[in-house]
């Protein structure tokens, strides 16, 4: 069986965000349609999906990074402000819609809260990772198999006379 780590991370986002849109716990809120996902976008998502996206993303990182906080996950959903003439500067990415995002994968049960040492964050919990490498599994089934590259079969040099090289010696 493959793990999450063996197919494309876009499908596998993708497959994980259509399954998410059927849990009863992972609901957008109602001001998400009008929501910025950080201060260095201009205009909120043009898909009206992106909530499922977003979360199956941020459950994708935690079983990468894990354990993770909110404040990693602004730092990777970050990025650069268009100041106009003045160079860009970083943003951070919004940090209300990561912490209501992680309460409904919490709520759900694919996440759990862990203190590691001195590392507070969150981790994926075993029907995260179920999710995550069932569905990895049926993107490897689904994708073709590679062909075996065709090798040319060896032409044998005729016997006789040598070629002359290129650059024949001067004595």
């Amino acid at each position: 069986m493959g793990s999450s780590y063996d197919v494309n991370a876009n499908a596998l986002i993708e497959s994980v965000a259509k399954q998410l849109q059927g849990e009863t716990h992972l609901k957008p809120p109602t001001w998400a349609a009008f929501a910025k996902t950080g201060a260095h976008k201009d205009r909120p998502p043009a898909r009206q999906d992106w909530w499922y996206v977003r979360a199956a993303s941020v459950l994708r990182t935690i079983n990468r990074m894990g354990p993770i906080g909110v404040a990693k996950l602004r730092t990777k959903y970050g990025g650069k402000r268009n100041r106009g003439h003045q160079p860009d500067e970083p943003r951070l990415g919004s940090g209300n819609i990561l912490r209501k995002i992680l309460q409904q994968l919490e709520k759900a049960q694919y996440i759990a809260p862990v203190t590691k040492g001195i590392h507070k964050g969150r981790i994926i919990a075993p029907k995260g990772r179920s999710l995550l490498d069932k569905t990895a599994a049926g993107l490897r089934k689904a994708q073709p198999k590679p062909a075996a590259p065709k090798v040319a079969p060896v032409q044998p040099k005729p016997a006789g006379k040598p070629t002359e090289s290129a650059h024949p010696e001067t004595v």
